[in-house]
């Protein structure tokens, strides 16, 4: 069964870094898309980042790029997402998400869930 779990969220103050992780199990990243999303309250969900393993082509939402980076260590099927220089409006909940052989920015693009992880950036 294909399941995601991501992690690594907290408190951080603005300005400040996070690394999140997305640990897959179930299947290899191989023709798999896995995108990173985030949900604030009342908000509808928004892409941030995925990385296509077919080519290893990442893409940002212009909100995050040149602050966020996406990263995979496929030997332990888990991809990262690096947030640097934090900012009050990237608090939410995080979420990971996997889809076969396709790829996109939107939540209907994707099959597979994993739970949300709550980031929170101060001021």
């Amino acid at each position: 069964e294909v399941q995601l779990q991501a992690s690594g969220g907290g408190l951080v103050q603005a300005g400040g870094s996070l690394r999140l992780s997305c640990a897959a199990s179930g299947f290899t990243f191989n023709d798999y898309t896995i995108g990173w999303f985030r949900q604030a309250p009342g908000k509808e969900r928004e892409g941030i980042s995925y990385v296509r393993f077919a080519d290893y082509n990442t893409v940002y939402a212009d909100s995050v790029k040149g602050r966020f980076t996406i990263s995979s260590d496929n030997a332990k099927n888990t991809v990262y997402l690096q947030m640097r220089s934090l900012k009050p409006e990237d608090t939410g909940v995080y979420y990971c998400a996997a889809t076969w052989r396709t790829w996109g920015m939107e939540e209907s693009d994707y099959t597979y869930w994993g739970q949300g992880t709550q980031v929170t950036v101060s001021s």
